[in-house]
Formats: C-alpha cells, sequence, structure tokens
C-alpha cells in the first residue's frame, strides 16, 4: 500500500516538474528582433531599489502599444545587464569599452568612510526618480542600509552613468557591417543573443498593483524641481525682476510727453494703469502657485512670457529715451528738440521780451 502510494506520489511530481520546465520553455524566447524594453523609473519597493520596466512584442511600434507586462529588477541586476549591453553594442561596433566608474558599485564595494568601514552599491537618487545613486550599507552583503552623517556619495563619486528611463530600447540593435566581416552565424547569434532582454527577462518580476502605485508616486515625486530647475527657475525669476527694477527707473526719468502718449495709448485700449499693474501682480500669483504646485510646464511658458514682455517693454523705454527729435535750422544746421519741459521754458523767454519790446525812434523828417 505504501508502496504504491509512494508511487503515485512521484508520479505526480513527475507530472508537475514537467509541466513547470515546459511552462518556462513556452514563455522563454529565442529570437529578440522584434522586442524592445522600456525602464520608466527607480523605485524603491518592498525595501529594494529596483528599476521598473516594460517589455514590447514590437520595438516598430516605439513602445506606443500595450506592453508584454510590466516587470521590476533590482538596481545592481538591471545596472548589471544594461553595461553589459553597452559593452556588447561597443564590440560589434569594432572598438572596446570603458566601463564608467560607477561599474564598481554593482557589486556590493567596500569603502572607508571618515575612518569607518562601510560598504557602497549601486541604488535610486532619492530626489530623482529617473537616476541613479549610491546606498551605503553597513555589512558586506548590502543587506542593512544605513548612513553617515554629514557624508554624500552623490557627491564624492562619480556620477558617470545612467539608465535610458523613458526611452524605447530595442532588444536587438543592428550596426552597419560589411558582408566580408562577418560569417554566416552573426545574425543567428545577434537575434538570439540580447544582454539586457534576455537578462530581465530571466529574471523578471511581476510589477503588480502596489508596485505601480509606487512607480506613480515616485513618478509624481519626481516631476518636482531638481537642482537644475531650481537653478534655472531663479536666474529667470533674477533676470525678470531686475528688468522690472530697471523699467521703473526709466519709467521716472520719462519725459511729460512721452507719459501723456503712453497714457493716451492705455485708455484708447480701454484700459487704465491700474489695471495693468493689478494683472500683474495676478499672473506672479498665478506663477508662484504652479510653481509651488510642480507644475513644471505651465510654469515655465509663464514665466518666459512674462520675461520676453518686461525685456520687450525695457527696449522701447530704452530707445524712445535715446533717440530725440531733430529740427534744421534756417541756416542748414541740425538742431536737437529738447523734451517738452524744456521748450516750454524756452518759450517764455521769448513771450517775456515781446512784453519789454519797444517801436524804434524814427528820425523826423525836416
Amino acid at each position: 500500500m505504501r508502496s504504491r502510494t509512494a508511487n503515485t506520489l512521484l508520479s505526480v511530481l513527475a507530472l508537475l516538474g514537467i509541466t513547470i520546465t515546459a511552462t518556462h520553455a513556452e514563455d522563454a524566447i529565442e529570437y529578440w528582433t522584434d522586442y524592445a524594453i522600456y525602464p520608466k523609473r527607480c523605485i524603491n519597493y518592498n525595501g529594494q531599489d529596483q528599476v521598473m520596466y516594460s517589455m514590447f512584442e514590437q520595438s516598430s511600434n516605439h513602445c506606443m502599444d500595450t506592453p508584454t507586462g510590466t516587470y521590476i529588477a533590482t538596481v545592481p541586476a538591471f545596472a548589471g545587464a544594461y553595461l553589459e549591453q553597452l559593452a556588447d553594442n561597443a564590440a560589434d561596433a569594432g572598438y572596446d569599452y570603458e566601463q564608467p566608474e560607477m561599474a564598481a558599485y554593482v557589486e556590493c564595494t567596500y569603502r572607508q568612510i571618515d575612518g569607518a568601514d562601510y560598504y557602497l552599491q549601486l541604488g535610486c537618487d532619492g530626489e530623482d526618480a529617473s537616476g541613479l545613486g549610491y546606498n551605503i550599507y553597513a555589512d558586506e552583503y548590502c543587506t542593512e542600509q544605513t548612513s553617515v552623517y554629514g557624508y554624500d556619495a552623490g557627491a564624492d563619486l562619480a556620477a558617470d552613468f545612467s539608465i535610458g528611463f523613458g526611452k524605447c530600447t530595442p532588444c536587438v540593435i543592428w550596426m552597419d557591417k560589411n558582408d566580408d566581416e562577418i560569417d554566416d552565424q552573426y545574425y543567428v547569434n545577434k537575434q538570439t543573443t540580447a544582454p539586457l532582454c534576455s537578462a530581465m527577462w530571466t529574471y523578471k518580476e511581476e510589477c503588480s498593483g502596489s508596485c505601480q502605485m509606487t512607480g506613480r508616486e515616485a513618478a509624481s515625486a519626481g516631476d518636482g524641481w531638481n537642482k537644475a530647475d531650481k537653478v534655472l527657475l531663479s536666474i529667470l525669476s533674477l533676470f525678470g525682476l531686475g528688468m522690472l527694477m530697471a523699467i521703473i527707473k526709466k519709467r521716472t526719468k520719462m519725459s511729460n510727453k512721452d507719459a501723456l502718449l503712453e497714457q493716451a495709448a492705455i485708455s484708447a485700449a480701454g484700459l487704465q494703469q491700474s489695471h495693468i499693474l493689478g494683472s500683474f501682480a495676478l499672473l506672479t500669483l498665478i506663477i508662484t502657485m504652479f510653481a509651488l504646485l510642480g507644475l513644471k510646464k505651465i510654469t515655465w511658458t509663464l514665466l518666459l512670457l512674462v520675461n520676453v514682455f518686461l525685456f520687450s517693454y525695457l527696449m522701447k523705454l530704452t530707445v524712445d529715451g535715446s533717440v530725440k527729435e531733430t529740427v534744421i535750422g534756417p541756416d542748414g544746421t541740425v538742431m536737437v528738440k529738447e523734451d517738452s519741459d524744456d521748450e516750454d521754458e524756452e518759450d517764455e523767454e521769448p513771450a517775456a521780451a515781446a512784453g519789454n519790446y519797444a517801436n524804434p525812434e524814427l528820425p523826423a523828417i525836416a
């Protein structure tokens, strides 16, 4: 009875093993010619820094169709396969590939920091979901993550390697080759050997609903202002403020004639000066709100438009202030016509002279 039960269990296990093997065989991909991979972002999921990516069956669609699936893999595993793909592309193109310094940290690497022993390994950039950084660990297996007060690994170590997040990458990249440079097996090997895609297909882990939610949260955080954005935003804001101060200064020196002409133009448009100042203040408030909400595109657009308007108006005031009206005198000489205030003063002098004018006395006729 026992032997019969044991034989039955062995048969079931054998059948299960055959089924699993057949499932893996069906899941395996032999030719990678038409496939593409799309690295989406770097996220921290289940306590690990992982790369979230999708696979597509038709690279000709530029990863715009429905993916085969969305998966995750640890940053070191993805980075290692990515570097292997770059080396394979370089060898196929006929030159030696020089690995970046960051490649040394694909593995758990020892480093002494402030006299203490630590280990570093590639991970996600904490501020940018489309960037890589370094994680510091207390153990040689890089399982106990820690931090060192005042030490920034990203500032101390090289940042010479990046994954093409947000870019559709064909699994097979063809190089220009002459027929004399290749053998009969070249095309077969090229289609069946895809270091990045094959590794990520083998070690893939399904990105579940909670995983994709984490990815969306990371994308939302990554859409905020990074360091470069903040620097450029500060430059444009200071540039606009500087132009505004220059405009105020030039308007205080504007002649009465130019001020009246500008006021007439504003009134002809059905506006008042207070309307323009209020609109400018409201626009400044709107830009500030959009910037705080992280709406980058509309913030850049409005800020650039404001700067262009201020620059144009400043140039107008500069040109109007430098150009003076010229008058040709009776003797043919060029006379520069002064501003209206000076003209009024000059007009007063002849009037005063005219009041003191006396008719000449004529000699008596005998």
